[in-house]
């Protein structure tokens, strides 16, 4: 007897629906194949669906030859996802469902030896795979059920063992599906557990955070240890705009995928920040695997990435950034694949001046020799360095303004002068493709967005003549520039605002020249 449903494989960060067909027919040694490019984790769940059947008072077919077919055969199926629909498979061939036909279902979930149905990855990208193809229904483990359920226009159905689901499709009228208000579950998750208003003095490097967000500008804070630089990072995605459900969903799929998804909470809501160590591989950084996973600049995906003791990785780690930070995705080749994963981040970085972390501190002296700082700096790449836009100095934090009563601006405050430059920003490139911050601005914007006026062109003159910046700084600058105007509700660049955005990459001629 033959017997079919849909489960769904993950691909990247998409699902695929899969035929599952289950065939039982007579032989006189009891056999289970699994067939259509399975891997090993698919191949182990002949032991898992035997034991949960059998644990769960169902009848296993011994003296017959049990063949599981996954289609399309051609591409290859990982992950124990396929666990419950091969189960009901075998009970649908045994005339457990009286003729039920399940074309309009898709089942999701690992089993354990109990019959249990236990998480999997990817639930997000399955429900949207099912109502891509027209499929209402989709039965999922009661961990994902949220996940699934922002999907509008189908049906989740959460189980929590095989009996249960096996009931589900002889009575689905006694099951009610799983409801959830996408919008209000975004704002239960858009809450930051730290604020700006946490950070004593630093009033530069947060004017500096402020444009750097405005704009969407990678930056990088440079001073001595303990000023502050990794609490200043952290609370960069408190002043960035709140996410939209449809960022929300993407960055959500990313993390499911991962296996990373709080239960619990079933939507991203707050962007995220993903701070690696500086021992991390280029896989880990980027991604990687016999089957490709997502790394770290996905896993940060309309966040952060804060690198901390940037010149500590190593060189080739951060040659591979280069990528996912100009195309805003990240493609990894495999010889029987090819994935792609979004990844546009704002890049966050902090670095010692020097080794021993003194160079320019007043209080401080430092014992740095000027070779070992060159050696220290040039640890970072030029092309790395030609793509962040902001450097800016974080000095030690003096002890009448770390212990003042001053009150200081909270995140909230800040964001809504962000918020406003952004859209600003949105309404002047409206007709532009992929292209929503002054950071993304291509070079043939560059002269019509940023144009300045004749006392500014004598002032950008003779700052790139006395500092030496370089052709692309020159463009930084501008860009920096256009976004300090918008904080100001400026059409147009004043000179002020390029003398602003020119403090911005004076550390070119300090450490780089």
């Amino acid at each position: 007897m033959l017997f079919k449903t849909y489960s769904a494989a993950v691909f990247g960060i998409d699902a695929y629906l899969v035929e599952v067909e289950v065939d039982v027919s007579p032989s006189f040694q009891g056999s289970f194949n699994v067939v259509g490019l399975p891997d090993l984790a698919v191949k182990e769940s002949r032991e898992r669906i035997k034991s949960a059947l059998r644990n769960c008072g169902f009848d296993f077919p011994l003296q017959q030859a049990v063949t599981v077919n996954l289609a399309p055969a051609d591409i290859r199926k990982e992950g124990s996802a396929f666990d419950l629909p091969m189960a009901l498979g075998v009970l649908g061939c045994q005339g457990t469902f009286f003729g039920k036909i399940l074309g309009a279902y898709v089942f999701l979930g690992e089993l354990s030896l109990d019959g249990g149905v236990r998480p999997v990855r990817g639930a997000l990208s399955a429900a949207l795979a099912a109502r891509e193809r027209g499929i209402r229904n989709v039965i999922v483990p009661e961990a994902n059920a949220r996940e699934a359920a922002v999907v509008e226009g189908i049906q989740v159905f959460a189980v929590k063992s095989l009996p249960q689901a096996a009931d589900l499709i002889n009575a689905p009228e006694s099951f009610r599906p799983v409801e959830v208000d996408a919008s209000e579950m975004l704002a239960e998750a858009s809450q930051y557990a730290v604020d700006l208003r946490d950070v004593r003095g630093q009033m530069s490097a947060k004017r500096a955070l402020e444009v750097a967000c405005a704009g969407s500008h990678n930056i990088l804070l440079i001073g001595p240890p303990g000023a502050g630089k990794t609490m200043l990072a952290k609370r960069i995605p408190t002043i960035l705009p709140p996410m939209s459900l449809e960022e929300a969903i993407e960055t959500t799929r990313i993390h499911s995928v991962a296996g990373l998804l709080d239960d619990a909470r079933g939507l991203i809501g707050t962007r995220p920040f993903r701070s690696p160590h500086h021992t991390i591989s280029d896989a880990g950084l980027i991604g990687g695997g016999a089957i490709p996973r997502p790394g770290e600049v996905s896993l940060g995906h309309n966040g952060v990435l804060f690198l901390d003791e940037l010149p500590e990785f190593q060189r080739n780690v951060l040659e591979v950034m280069r990528q996912p930070l100009e195309d805003g995705c990240v493609t990894i080749a495999r010889a029987a694949l090819s994935v792609s994963f979004p990844s546009r981040f704002m890049l966050a970085a902090a670095m010692n001046p020097c080794p021993c972390g003194f160079f320019g501190d007043p209080t401080r002296e430092c014992h740095c020799s000027p070779t070992q700082i060159q050696r220290y700096v040039s640890k970072i790449s030029g092309p790395l360095l030609d793509r962040i836009d902001i450097h800016i100095e974080v000095p030690a934090v003096k002890y009448k303004e770390l212990r003042g009563e001053a009150e200081v601006e909270s995140s909230a405050s800040v964001r809504t002068r962000v918020l406003r430059a952004r859209q600003t920003q949105l309404a002047r490139y409206r007709g532009e493709k992929s292209l929503y911050a002054n950071a993304q601005m291509p070079p043939k914007l560059l002269r019509k967005e940023c144009a300045i006026s004749p006392e500014g062109e004598k002032l950008l003159e003779t700052a790139i003549q006395r500092l030496g910046l370089s052709a692309r700084a020159h463009d930084r600058i501008l860009k920096v520039s256009r976004t300090i105007a918008d904080l100001e509700d400026a059409a147009t660049i004043a000179p002020k605002h390029l003398s602003e955005a020119i403090q911005y990459r004076t550390l070119d001629r300090t450490y780089w020249a």
